[in-house]
């Protein structure tokens, strides 16, 4: 055995999780994602998928891709800088521009690495980026990559986020990243006040549309168009894995800027471009959250009605105001309690443990689309209560 086996062998908490019939990842679905999906031969109630708007398998969204499969293929065999452009890249680029109130736009293969690969490359030395500190890790990693000075404000502590900048140089670029929407808590920044410190202090402002787009703002425009400071956000990123029911990522802004990530962001330039059917689907996908604002309707009833029954029932929920509604345990083997409990009893939902929060803020994750039913949500709170009742998480 290599000593790198015998060292990384030595890992064997998921193994202990295991033994005791509480592991919760990598369950096998058998079927489509929706409201309702087959595992193990049994229909599970699906309150753990990002698929806001419920297009996952929109038949219009499969055609698209199918027609794309057969006209380009199954890839580009190359990057989009060399022999992977295509022409419904272009169009993509352009109609999500558009969409974003910006004058141009670049799409990445995933969303994952656009964050990756645009922070390195918007900051460097003698430059400075202040995060949130509940950031997502694609934003945490693209800071990593970075030369630039590494700031940090406590959430959505715009008291704090002020005093980070004012620490730094007057004349140096300051590069404020944020999530708009926050993926396991469901809280949203507070942009408007993120826009008056970023004139304040002359720095420039990046959000991440990743779980805003479809579900806030005109036809789903998301969170900078829900508080109307569009114009006054730099760069905008977003994914297409979420509301658009594909895979993918992109990043708007002004020409200057996104000129200069075309010829520099390094997971744009060396990675494969997005297949032809995934740019498809993306594209149709657009064009049917644009066209149905009836979806975007029916998720927020649907999430407030939740809101109102986790409330009433004694959940702790945080400052959610999105399809996301966390469920704070404070306990991690009770977090994959719950959640190995409430699958049993038919209810998928997600664990949220470290690092994707504090130790003391464990959580499962109950998130919404706009296809679900008050009857689904019904059932789905009626098991949660009882099995959070049964560990005494509440009483």
């Amino acid at each position: 055995m290599s000593l790198l086996s015998e060292k990384l062998g030595r890992y064997d908490l998921p193994q202990q999780y295991m033994a005791r019939g509480i592991y919760p990842y990598f369950r096998e679905i058998t079927s489509h994602q929706d409201t309702e999906v087959t595992i193990d031969g049994r229909k599970v109630l699906m309150f753990g998928s990002n698929a806001y708007t419920g297009l996952t398998y929109d038949r219009r969204i499969i055609d698209a891709s199918a027609r794309a499969l057969e006209k380009y293929g199954t890839g580009c065999a190359g990057s989009r800088f060399l022999n992977g452009t295509l022409d419904i890249h272009v169009q993509l680029e352009k109609e999500l521009a558009a969409f974003m109130g910006k004058e141009d736009c670049l799409c990445f293969s995933t969303g994952f690495t656009v964050n990756e690969g645009v922070i390195p490359q918007l900051v460097g030395r003698g430059d400075y980026i202040i995060c949130d500190d509940r950031d997502h890790a694609s934003i945490v990693d693209g800071r990593r990559l970075s030369f630039a000075t590494a700031l940090k404000y406590k959430h959505n502590d715009m008291e704090d986020l002020e005093k980070q900048l004012a620490k730094c140089e007057p004349d140096a670029v300051k590069l404020i990243v944020v999530d708009g929407v926050f993926s396991m808590e469901g809280d949203l920044a507070p942009l408007p006040e993120l826009v008056r410190l970023k004139k304040k202090y002359n720095a420039s402002l990046y959000v991440d549309e990743a779980h805003g787009l479809g579900v806030f703002g005109r036809e789903g425009r998301g969170v900078c168009d829900h508080f109307g400071v569009s114009d006054d956000v730099d760069i905008v990123m977003g994914t297409f894995s979420k509301s658009l029911a594909s895979l993918g990522g992109f990043v708007a802004a002004d020409f200057k800027i996104i000129n200069y990530l075309r010829h520099s962001a390094r997971s744009y330039i060396f990675q494969a471009s997005m297949t032809p059917a995934a740019t498809a689907a993306t594209l149709e996908a657009l064009h049917i959250v644009r066209s149905e604002p009836q979806r975007q309707r029916n998720l927020w009833d649907v999430t407030n009605y939740a809101l109102k029954r986790f409330r009433e029932a004694g959940f702790e929920i945080g400052q959610t105001e999105s399809p996301i509604i966390p469920l704070y345990v404070h306990d991690v083997d009770k977090t994959f309690e719950v959640t190995a409990r409430a699958f049993r009893e038919g209810v998928f939902i997600n664990p949220v443990i470290p690092p994707a929060c504090a130790p003391q803020d464990t959580l499962v994750r109950f998130a919404l689309m706009a296809t679900h039913t008050r009857e689904q949500v019904d059932r789905g709170i009626d098991i949660l209560l009882r099995v959070f009742r049964e560990l005494d998480i509440i009483p």
